[in-house]
């Protein structure tokens, strides 16, 4: 007589089922680098940082915000210095922006910094949105006036 169930692995193979949708499956852990497999194993990371051998300190960043603001309130006084209606506004801001000039520019000087430029460049604007810009418009109108009463 014929055994009506069979044992695993004897007899005909079992229908393989199509893929559905989408990709095919991998078998294996599936796509990227292997979990495990030949080739050297590296120690893991310890859970906190090694601490920093004494005697040797991070060096600090260079703070250069002084320097930066300087810049851009020399380059906003300028704007608004040029315009007859922000004459006051442009003179304040280019006060201010002498001021963080001059700070940028001694930080840069003792090597807290390393925007010079920037620090010189926003003195440079400070002055001129201070001084120079007011003294033309004042020229300006004073011939204007000047050259209507003769």
């Amino acid at each position: 007589m014929s055994n009506i169930n069979p044992e695993p692995g004897f007899g005909p193979p079992a229908p393989q089922q199509p893929p559905g949708y989408g990709y095919p499956q991998q078998p294996g852990p599936g796509y990227g680098y292997p979990q495990s497999g030949p080739g050297p194993s590296y120690p893991a990371a310890p859970p906190t940082a090694y601490p920093q051998a004494p005697g040797y300190a991070m060096q600090m960043q260079p703070s250069n915000g002084m320097g930066t603001a300087g810049l851009v309130l020399g380059i906003i006084g300028v704007v608004c210095s040029l315009t007859i209606a922000m004459e006051v506004l442009g003179m304040i801001l280019g006060i201010l922006a002498i001021i963080f000039g001059a700070v940028g520019r001694g930080k840069a000087n003792r090597g807290e910094a390393t925007n010079r430029g920037a620090a010189t460049a926003g003195l440079v604007c400070g002055i001129i949105a201070t001084v120079l810009l007011p003294l033309l418009v004042f020229v300006f109108f004073a011939s204007l006036f000047s050259a209507s009463t003769v």
